[in-house]
């Protein structure tokens, strides 16, 4: 059954690119003909603006796109200019990075729409993630520093988010555990092994229905498809929720509809299924 869709947000990993972080043939034909239907097409990612792909950023006619879980929104075809943001203070960043250096973990911080790492964890990365797919984007889109701390110490600014890879699952839910008591602070979790976390009340549902708000387009004309847990909050907040299905159980709960795996191009299937027509 066809229905009224205005606006469709995408997340990346795990559901609109492919296992080999791949954009497919006929997911870009469906693309597509979604946006010229008048359709406003964008990714709603976890990553930060630097780690968009090229091919997504040029894009014609996907305008948006949503950043850092909801961080930022920002308009591509006004020079990157950014519609909405909300930073993590660099107080609670500081905070959080401490507990995170108690364990085995690889550290990152984002300012200004750009990810920065240690050289020395950087070119140790497969230690923390299994995934070489995932080690080739992460090499490709980090900014590799000497000093990490010396970077933020520099900056003095509030951060986009802050993120760990944690090579100790078991550590990884400790710290988990503890931070997610915190009443000030978004924490997500996109991959098994990392732990994200934004300014509290940053997700990309609340980012979802602000840019709705703008383009006036209402809450039951907003698709979202997702994989993760960082998707959960967009799934339960839009009108349409399409979950993986290779999704988290969570996350699949949370649908209206399960569509294919991110492999089998299943964004587009649900696209065309009830967007197009």
């Amino acid at each position: 059954m066809k229905r009224k869709i205005k606006m469709i947000g995408m997340d990346l990993d795990g559901t609109l690119l492919t296992t080999k972080k791949e954009l497919l043939p006929y997911t870009r034909e469906i693309l597509r003909k979604a946006i010229d239907q008048g359709v406003v097409v964008l990714a709603a990612t976890g990553r930060a603006l630097s780690g968009v792909p090229q091919e997504l950023l040029e894009f014609p006619g996907m305008r948006y796109v949503v950043t850092a879980n909801g961080a930022r929104i920002i308009d591509q075809q006004s020079e990157n200019m950014i519609l909405y943001e909300k930073l993590l203070p660099l107080e609670k960043a500081n905070q959080l990075l401490d507990v995170f250096r108690k364990y085995d973990t690889l550290l990152e911080v984002y300012f200004d729409g750009r990810g920065y790492v240690s050289r020395e964890h950087l070119n140790k990365l497969s230690h923390y993630v299994p995934d070489p797919y995932m080690v080739n984007y992460i090499s490709r889109t980090r900014t590799s520093v000497d000093d990490l701390e010396a970077l933020i110490q520099e900056k003095q600014a509030p951060m986009d988010k802050v993120q760990a890879l944690f090579y100790d699952l078991k550590e990884r839910q400790t710290v988990l555990d503890e931070i997610e008591q915190w009443n000030d602070v978004s924490v997500a979790h996109a991959l098994a092994m990392n732990i994200e976390v934004n300014a509290g009340g940053v997700n990309k549902g609340s980012a979802m229905l602000r840019l709705g708000e703008m383009l006036g387009i209402r809450r039951e004309e907003i698709m979202a498809c997702g994989d993760g847990n960082n998707d959960l909050d967009m799934l339960k907040t839009v009108g349409f929720a399409v979950a993986m299905k290779n999704a988290e159980s969570s996350v699949k709960a949370a649908a209206d509809y399960i569509t294919g795996t991110n492999d089998e191009q299943g964004v587009a299937k649900a696209i065309e299924h009830f967007v197009l027509r």
